[in-house]
């Protein structure tokens, strides 16, 4: 890892904010780079600025944002980050959101982009999709993670979650279906929302559901796409992932998103295939 900063400064969390930046810390380490930061945090750090973001002019209006498109344009180094989010369409009703990620010496370099869609929040009564997730929740132990029972996770990040793999696991090619809890905040001091529990974890998709030996070939998604029917209910999710590729070097990882009360959603990210 780079010696710019302390990276012990985030101590159990993600990140630790000092000032105006954030500090990653080392639990944010990606699988492709010692270097660069897992998707996950990235998205995790987007989606709550995008959430927190006020609208100008219907400043008290109660929104959900029920997508988050980001996109990652360059790998995200283990250096101070700076966040900017602004409402870009602002709505009664419908809302843009749109968050940038910067890093380095200001004004930085953009490293990541984030959209989010969000709507107003008002009670009615509809019917609620009940369907049951494809797999029970297995039994849950402190201390039993599956990370750890079946071959030790891949990347640092993968300490920070709690998976429990229902079909297949890290050591197999193919789908995969995963109950997921993050385990630490995603910004220190502070508790994390429904939705960067969601972006965190879907962005394992990829990696989980793998169709290709990690020795020989990068598969890396340059964006992810969570879209919520409705905000998770508890802590716990339940990811059923495939990915398909293309012969012409580019795939897809699909995820089904539960949680303990039937489907909330789905995940998408766009992948480069190439051989190492």
């Amino acid at each position: 890892m780079p010696n710019s900063f302390d990276l012990s400064g985030a101590g159990a969390a993600l990140y630790a904010f000092d000032g105006d930046r954030y500090l990653p810390g080392p639990l944010t380490v990606g699988p492709w780079s010692p270097d660069a930061q897992h998707g996950g945090p990235v998205a995790a750090l987007l989606a709550g600025a995008a959430e927190a973001a006020i609208d100008p002019v219907f400043p008290g209006i109660e929104v959900q944002t029920v997508r988050l498109t980001v996109e990652l344009i360059r790998p995200v180094p283990l250096t101070p980050l700076e966040v900017t989010a602004s409402v870009v369409r602002p709505g009664k009703k419908v809302q843009l959101v749109e968050v940038t990620l910067r890093a380095g010496p200001d004004p930085g370099q953009d490293v990541a982009r984030a959209r989010g869609l969000r709507i107003r929040r008002e009670a009615m009564d509809v019917p609620i999709d009940r369907t049951p997730p494809v797999a029970p929740r297995p039994e849950l132990q402190d201390g039993n993670d599956e990370t750890e029972e079946r071959g030790g996770p891949r990347t640092a990040f993968a300490e920070a979650m709690d998976l429990r793999f229902v079909k297949g696991s890290w050591e197999e090619l193919g789908p995969v279906t995963m109950w997921t809890r993050l385990k630490v905040p995603v910004i220190e001091g502070q508790e994390p929302s429904a939705l960067q529990r969601a972006v965190a974890a879907a962005d394992f998709g990829n990696g989980v559901s793998r169709v290709l030996d990690i020795e020989r070939h990068l598969f890396i998604n340059p964006d992810l796409t969570v879209a919520l029917a409705r905000v998770p209910d508890g802590e716990w999710l339940c990811f059923d992932v495939v990915s398909r590729l293309s012969p012409e070097g580019y795939g897809q990882a699909e995820s089904q998103i539960f949680d303990s009360a039937g489907p909330i959603g789905r995940a998408v990210q766009s992948l480069l295939v190439e051989e190492r």
